[in-house]
């Protein structure tokens, strides 16, 4: 990991742009190559999604993403394979060398997240990419995945989320986050981004970028949630898919899943215009019935059955819970929950509260909040509920995990990233004081 501080000396995407020169970085090809992935959620599903439809395609893929969950080379995979240590170690090494010299002669700091855009970039040039997906990180204006430029990006949900940077209000994130498209691009905007329609229409209007919506010109139906599987039908222009299999749980992936086939096909219009139809919709059968993205309705264990979501805003939270009751049923759950200090838990755990008689509350050892505040929150959300307080996440595991076997009950884990991969590394023999998050 860099030695580096996570943001650097205020926005500069001037030290960026610098930065990718020096390492010389083909910013024309990286265009050329890149979609953008933007949103409050479901960013990385959809950023999965789509790499996954490109490998199927048979085009070598770079996938971009963040956080990671349990090792930092998730964040940087070429046709589903993570960076490996050795390749990680000498684009480091490259990278720091650039840094310390942009650094020093603009007499600015640079940020983690800025060294790790451009070793991203950096491994995929050197792959011979042929296609690349970039989820921001925070936002989009001043995001370095707006140095790539794309002409294809998405906002794949708005929520009140980084209110301090971005804004707060729905209308100032989702302009953030739009500003990650290049001018006469196209955006693509999730189901809940439609009531800002006309914001949007009169935002984009004098960049001359276009904006599609899902359930608009994107059409989704016959939408099918179940354990064994889901699917439902896309239409978009000339495309019509009926019956599309998806391989990742909840309903709100038929939402990141139209995104994510949408974006591919307006990069492969532009991109490569001579395609064959019967080609393009086997990639993207494929490409959604094989995507993995982990800790989103994770099935971490069976017995007792035990699902972890790392959802972390409110309406975030709320789409999963509608899914986790949809596919697994409402009765017989034990919530384990817990918030980031610098998020707002009372509005966190009050979306999850009152849908749950049993509740354990505990802090994750990376930025939890106390235990006894998300009890009081919990309490405040839900008063009938019985709630218990854990102090760790290890004796969160030991109570929720005892309590179901002998109520022969069901677990769910959920209220933000850590919490979620602590608990799946507890259960797994591990130790949460052991992971490293960035």
């Amino acid at each position: 990991m860099f030695d580096l501080p996570k943001y650097g000396d205020g926005i500069s995407l001037a030290r960026m742009a610098e930065l990718l020169d020096v390492l010389a970085v083909d910013r024309a090809w990286l265009r050329r190559i890149s979609v953008v992935v933007t949103g409050s959620n479901g960013k990385g599903s959809t950023a999965a999604m789509c790499a996954r439809i490109g490998r199927a395609y048979g085009l070598r893929t770079g996938l971009f993403t963040s956080p990671h969950l349990f090792r930092f080379n998730e964040r940087i995979q070429v046709d589903g394979v993570e960076i490996g240590d050795d390749m990680f170690a000498r684009l480091q090494a490259q990278v720091e060398t650039a840094v310390a010299d942009v650094a020093r002669r603009r007499g600015e700091q640079f940020g983690s997240f800025e060294a790790l855009f451009a070793l991203a970039c950096l491994h995929f040039q050197k792959s011979g990419c042929d296609f690349a997906v970039f989820e921001a990180g925070i936002g989009g204006r001043y995001d370095p995945v707006r140095l790539i430029g794309a002409r294809e990006t998405c906002v794949t949900s708005v929520d009140y989320e980084h209110v301090e940077l971005l804004g707060n209000t729905l209308e100032l994130i989702v302009s953030d986050k739009s500003d990650a498209c290049a001018a006469g691009g196209t955006i693509i905007y999730g189901e809940n981004c439609g009531g800002l329609r006309q914001h949007l229409a009169e935002y984009n209007r004098w960049r001359g970028c276009t904006s599609l919506f899902v359930r608009d010109a994107i059409d989704i139906g016959n939408e099918v949630v179940a354990v064994s599987g889901q699917h439902f039908d896309f239409h978009f222009g000339d495309y019509d898919f009926a019956g599309i299999e998806l391989s990742l749980p909840g309903a709100f992936q038929f939402n990141n899943a139209a995104i994510a086939t949408t974006l591919f096909l307006l990069w492969l219009q532009r991109e490569h215009p001579r395609k064959i139809p019967e080609r393009i919709e086997t990639a993207i059968r494929s490409g959604l019935r094989d995507a993995r993205w982990p800790a989103r309705l994770e099935v971490i264990q069976q017995d007792p059955l035990t699902v972890i979501d790392v959802g972390h805003t409110p309406d975030g939270i709320r789409q999963s819970l509608a899914s986790l009751t949809s596919v697994h049923g409402a009765d017989g759950w034990i919530l384990v929950t817990g918030a980031s200090r610098d998020k707002k838990a009372d509005e966190i755990v009050g979306a999850l509260a009152p849908s749950f008689d049993t509740i354990i509350c505990t802090a994750a050892h990376h930025k939890g909040a106390d235990a006894p505040s998300i009890a009081a929150a919990a309490r405040l959300g839900n008063p009938k509920a019985n709630i218990q307080v854990a102090a760790t996440i290890a004796e969160a595991v030991c109570l929720s995990q005892d309590m179901a076997r002998a109520q022969k009950r069901k677990v769910y884990v959920a209220g933000g990233l850590f919490l979620a991969v602590e608990y799946a590394t507890v259960v797994k023999g591990g130790r949460a004081e052991d992971l490293d998050f960035f």
